[in-house]
């Protein structure tokens, strides 16, 4: 089974047989040991001891079973459990998330949990489920100076196209992964490794990448991007002219010149206004690229992996001869890159040739400090989900009333209880990020599609306004107390997490 649905270590799992195949998709005639699973419109039918095609339903001799268990999340938990039914926690200290409940798509029905509890004094429902994406993507930030590929160039995983690169941020490069027409516009086998790697780097297990004229890496949420089989460590505290302009004071006295080497925007000292403020002397040395306002350089080098993510090695490399009438013998030079990883420090002789020479520990000192004001590069991995379509007929049978109240802020949406954030415009696009939300919380359909938990929390007045399924709410209370409510009729397993460090109280 993925990593979705791995029960190892439960023990209120379902009692499966030890081997576990998946089901074929539904016939026409079914045999009599088998059972037709409804969830989806797959419409498995499932052998005894299988799984369906999502490997979240099983035939469980002759009963439909639920694989996985729903994930419940508690104040106070500190450590991820299945508890017996007894001596549970009280309503006001559990939410319900989406992980495990399953999903009713097309939601021909309601959701598989429809929760009321209480928070502070305030009657509350909850709507719980699994979200099958079709329409959804990654957005992958990565902190690093290192060139990874052109804009719009390909993204592939295993050969195949998975996503492209988009615009670079400030100190980060940036990809987009996924998205329907790599899930189901291509090939079978681009849909399937495109599926496979977003539930991968969603549930934040590494991935293997490769951009098209451009570098490979492996990226993982929460950890530092390797690049080219080097593990990135700092992101840059800013561009060359920031960077001159956050330590100018720190350089003055110190050098006569000061040059920060970036891709982007390299900055001279005492051209720059910084230096100028200093009164510092100009010191004649000439950088190539384009001058764009005084002591900012664009396109001094080539994109690349070396300093500042430009492609040269030799920071000397980027300078024209000086300009003898201001230029000395003497002259105390530093190159430095935006992260402090690249220093070099240089006296220039009786030609104005910069040679090489042992850098002072007072300057050593402050390019220790550039690299102490750099951040520690991480991967950064947001799931972006059009939840619109079927799936809001399992919160209400007028969906727009659904749309419309989360954009009023009637609803809070949460994924695995981790806050999602709504873009504004039509429909309910939805981002989140990954690291917030709890291990294994993704999983994938055959279609190729993604699975993804999605809860939405407001007022039980407002959710019967919306004309919710209030025939099918049930207390929070009544879950805790035991028993099978879930609408399937399968029996309901549950497990128990800590809410993440830092996430806001879902029901708060």
């Amino acid at each position: 089974m993925n990593e979705h649905t791995r029960t190892d270590g439960l023990s209120e799992a379902p009692t499966l047989p030890a081997v576990l195949e998946r089901a074929a998709p539904r016939n026409e005639r079914m045999a009599g040991d088998k059972v037709e699973c409804n969830a989806c419109p797959v419409l498995c039918q499932i052998s005894r001891g299988k799984a369906g095609a999502c490997d979240r339903y099983a035939n469980d001799d002759g009963r439909l079973v639920r694989v996985d268990p729903v994930l419940l999340l508690r104040r106070g938990q500190t450590q991820e459990a299945t508890l017996p039914f007894g001596a549970e926690p009280t309503p006001g200290e559990v939410f319900v998330t989406g992980v495990g409940a399953s999903t009713t798509y097309p939601d021909y029905k309601p959701a598989p949990f429809i929760v009321s509890s209480q928070a502070e004094g305030v009657d509350l429902v909850t709507v719980v489920t699994e979200g099958i994406f079709s329409y959804c993507s990654l957005k992958l930030k990565i902190d690093t100076d290192r060139w990874l590929g052109p804009e719009q160039a390909n993204v592939r995983c295993r050969g195949e196209v998975i996503g492209h690169v988009t615009t670079a941020e400030y100190g980060s490069q940036m990809l987009s992964i996924g998205g329907v027409h790599h899930l189901t516009g291509g090939s079978k086998k681009e849909g399937r490794v495109t599926c496979e790697a977003m539930e991968l780097l969603g549930n934040q297990q590494a991935v293997e990448l490769a951009i098209d004229g451009g570098a490979s890496l492996v990226v993982q949420a929460g950890r530092a991007p390797i690049v080219g089989g080097v593990e990135e460590q700092r992101m840059r505290v800013g561009c060359g002219s920031a960077t001159i302009g956050i330590f100018a004071r720190q350089f003055h006295g110190l050098a006569d010149e000061v040059v920060v080497v970036d891709d982007h925007i390299t900055g001279v000292l005492t051209e720059h206004q910084a230096g100028r403020c200093l009164a510092m002397r100009p010191a004649g040395l000439r950088v190539r690229g384009r001058r764009s306002t005084p002591g900012r350089y664009f396109q001094v080098a080539n994109p690349g992996t070396g300093w500042g993510g430009t492609d040269i090695s030799d920071p000397l490399s980027i300078l024209e001869p000086p300009d003898a009438d201001k230029a000395w013998p003497g002259l105390r030079l530093l190159m430095v890159s935006t992260t402090g990883e690249h220093a070099g420090w240089y006296v220039l002789d009786e030609a104005l040739q910069p040679q090489p020479a042992a850098m002072p520990a007072a300057v050593a000192e402050v390019v220790a400090r550039i690299g102490e004001n750099c951040e520690p590069s991480l991967t950064t991995v947001l799931f972006v989900g059009g939840a619109g379509g079927s799936l809001r007929a399992g919160v209400t049978d007028n969906p727009v009333l659904l749309t419309r109240a989360i954009k009023q802020s009637l609803v809070k949406v949460t994924c695995g209880g981790a806050p999602a954030y709504v873009w504004p415009g039509g429909g309910i696009t939805m981002m989140v990020d990954v690291s917030l939300m709890p291990a294994r919380s993704f999983g994938s359909v055959p279609t190729p599609a993604i699975v993804a938990p999605i809860e939405f929390t407001l007022r039980l007045s407002d959710y019967q306004a919306l004309g919710g399924h209030m025939g099918h709410v049930r207390s929070l209370a009544e879950m805790l107390a035991g028993g099978s409510w879930h609408p399937d009729g399968a029996p309901t397993q549950r497990r128990w997490l800590a809410p993440t460090p830092g996430n806001p109280w879902p029901l708060a």
